[in-house]
C-alpha cells in the first residue's frame, strides 16, 4: 500500500511562540523537496476546515505548540492513539478546533491510522510575530525529526536548491 503523508502545522503565527507548529513547515518547505505522496499543509488555526486534507492520508503528522510540563524549547514527539481525546487535554486557543476537527474525522471514518505528534513547548503566549529563541531552536530539531521520521518509513526527501 503507498503511504500517503500529511504533515500538518497548526498554530496562531499572530501569538508569539503558538506559531511554532506554522513556522516548521515553513522551513520544511523552504529547506527540501518532497515526493508526491507526501503534502506540507499550513493549517494555521483553521480546525474542521482541515477535514478534506485528511481524506486518504495513511499518515499524519502534526506539529503544534503543546501545554506540558517539559521547559521552554522541549520538543516532544508522540504516537497518538486517541488524538482527539489528547487535545481535548492539551488545550491552546486553536487546539479545540483541532480536537474537533480529529474526532469528526473519526466519525467520518477519514481520521489516518497512524498519527505522530511533533510538539513544541512554548515559552511565551503574548501577542507578537516570532518566536522565541528556545522555540525558535526547537523549531529546528523538529524540522530535522520529521525528515528522519519520514526517511525511517523509506520517503526519500531530497534537499531545497537555493
Amino acid at each position: 500500500m503507498l503511504q500517503n503523508i500529511l504533515v500538518l502545522g497548526v498554530g496562531n503565527v499572530l501569538l508569539t511562540d503558538e506559531g511554532a507548529g506554522v513556522r516548521a513547515v515553513e522551513q520544511l518547505q523552504h529547506r527540501y523537496v518532497f515526493p508526491p505522496q507526501v503534502e506540507l499543509i499550513d493549517g494555521g488555526t483553521m480546525g474542521l476546515d482541515l477535514l478534506g486534507y485528511l481524506d486518504d492520508k495513511t499518515h499524519l503528522f502534526i506539529v503544534d505548540a503543546i501545554v506540558s510540563t517539559q521547559p521552554p524549547g522541549s520538543v516532544v514527539i508522540e504516537k497518538l492513539l486517541d488524538p482527539p481525546a489528547y487535545f481535548r487535554q492539551k488545550i491552546s486557543p486553536h487546539q479545540i478546533g483541532l480536537s474537533e476537527l480529529l474526532a469528526v474525522a473519526a466519525m467520518q471514518d477519514c481520521l489516518p491510522p497512524a498519527i505522530t505528534l511533533f510538539g513544541i513547548v512554548p515559552l511565551d503566549l503574548s501577542t507578537g510575530i516570532g518566536m522565541s529563541p528556545e522555540v525558535d531552536a526547537a523549531v529546528d530539531q523538529v524540522v530535522l525529526a520529521v525528515v528522519k521520521e519520514l526517511a525511517r518509513m523509506g520517503v526519500e526527501v531530497g534537499a531545497a536548491s537555493r
